[in-house]
């Protein structure tokens, strides 16, 4: 379970019924039934979201904050109304926290060279994990590079666990910053971010949290969790690619510079000084992807109607079962072990490149993830050039979990 998510309340979970609300989900490739166990890299679209947006573009579409026509102003109010429901989902204390990005990348890099270059200087430190994705290291080595700091990793067990002890005697030392990954896209481990936020909070570090990877397996309280930033993809959350969030608290917002300049981040503008407009406005310049708004709106309606507990119960038996089906087949070794974790099974099969796997499972119909991973450290620490990836979601069932096995049993008699 996600730690600090509130439990939305509705009748119980059926997974053939959530399964019913996405279209992709009835498709067949190569003549076999879709099985879509690559929701790590990016989840599938509730039909409300792909209305949403059609509906959108049909009824809607206008630019937004500056028309004074109905039609603009109409749009400006739909942008604007994803903005409270992204706080709620978050339970952020203000509208004011949430600004809208393309993704997690670009509000880690946002954050970077914003924040980061207020904060850190030459001989600090920022101090990063063991597992991230690469786009919750490499914006902090540009920044790094950049003022003349060092990037500092907190050190993991072979479980796919942070050594969180060595974490505590790291911020002894220059940290100004730490950016820690909620859940591994590539090991599923959940990561005890409240007390880690906690730790850093007691020396006046703050924490810059990625969270892509939970917001798809329950809401997030970020106030709970203490992050001072967190940050989301609308791809990874049933809704549509391009469009992300980028939660901040307020008193840090407004004192941050703009990332970028141009249309609505302004309040003033003349040859010899431009003035900026308060967040989140500063943050959000040009005209946004006001359909992706749309459609995430969509997408935050429609995880808000779910019971997480039923949820959540339902994907913990997910993984048990994947675990327990792919961890006694001969020659398949798993890597990520911990016991706090989200539905994601990363594996081997020995004498089989991981690419090879994917490829044959994909003529079953099986489609997983095969590679690094945006994690080469992780696959440094394990020693593998690369690993397959079955990562689940809401509306994943045992019988999926059944298709890849016996498709990886397909891969082991081939190269025996």
């Amino acid at each position: 379970m996600i730690s600090g998510a509130p439990v939305a309340t509705r009748s119980a979970f059926d997974v053939e019924q959530v399964r019913a609300d996405f279209p992709i989900l009835g498709s067949m490739v190569g003549g076999r039934p879709l099985v879509y166990l690559d929701n790590a890299a990016t989840s599938q679209k509730p039909r409300a979201v792909i209305d949403a947006i059609r509906h959108y573009y049909e009824t809607e579409n206008a630019n937004i904050h500056r028309g004074v026509y109905r039609l603009s102003t109409q749009a400006t109010d739909l942008y604007e109304g994803v903005r409270a429901r992204a706080r709620a989902f978050l339970n952020a204390a203000d509208d004011r926290e949430i600004v809208f990005v393309r993704g997690t990348t670009e509000a880690l890099n946002l954050v970077a060279q914003t924040f980061g270059r207020q904060r850190v200087g030459r001989g600090d430190e920022v101090l990063v994990s063991a597992m991230e994705h690469h786009s919750n290291i490499v914006p902090w080595q540009m920044l790094c590079e950049a003022v003349g700091a060092q990037l500092r990793v907190i050190p993991m067990y072979h479980d796919g666990t942070l050594d969180v002890d060595a974490y505590r005697r790291q911020l002894a030392g220059p940290v100004k910053l730490v950016a820690l990954v909620h859940v591994s896209n590539s090991l599923g481990t959940i990561n005890p971010v409240r007390g880690m936020t906690a730790a850093a909070h007691a020396l006046g570090i703050p924490v810059v949290v990625d969270g892509a990877q939970a917001v798809p397996h329950g809401p997030v309280d970020v106030r709970d969790l203490g992050a001072d930033f967190y940050c989301i993809s609308g791809h990874k959350m049933f809704g549509p690619t391009g469009i992300g969030v980028l939660y901040g608290r307020l008193d840090l917002l407004e004192t941050m510079p703009p990332y970028q300049g141009g249309g609505d981040m302004i309040r003033s503008v003349t040859f010899e000084k431009t003035t900026y407009a308060p967040p989140p406005a500063r943050f959000e310049a040009g005209t946004p992807n006001i359909a992706g708004v749309v459609g995430l709106g969509a997408a935050f309606d429609y995880l808000a109607g779910l019971d997480w507990e039923a949820v959540q119960a339902h994907e913990a038996n997910l993984l048990a079962h994947a675990t327990g089906r792919l961890g006694a087949m001969e020659g398949v070794t798993l890597y990520g072990t911990a016991a706090d974790k989200a539905p994601v099974v990363s594996f081997t099969v020995s004498g089989v490149h991981a690419h090879d796997v994917g490829t044959i499972v994909d003529r079953d119909g099986v489609a997983i993830r095969t590679g690094h991973h945006c994690t080469q450290p992780v696959m440094e620490f394990f020693g593998v050039p690369a690993t397959a990836r079955a990562s689940m979601a809401l509306y994943n069932t045992r019988e999926d979990v059944d298709a890849l096995a016996t498709a990886l049993e397909g891969v082991r008699e081939m190269f025996a």
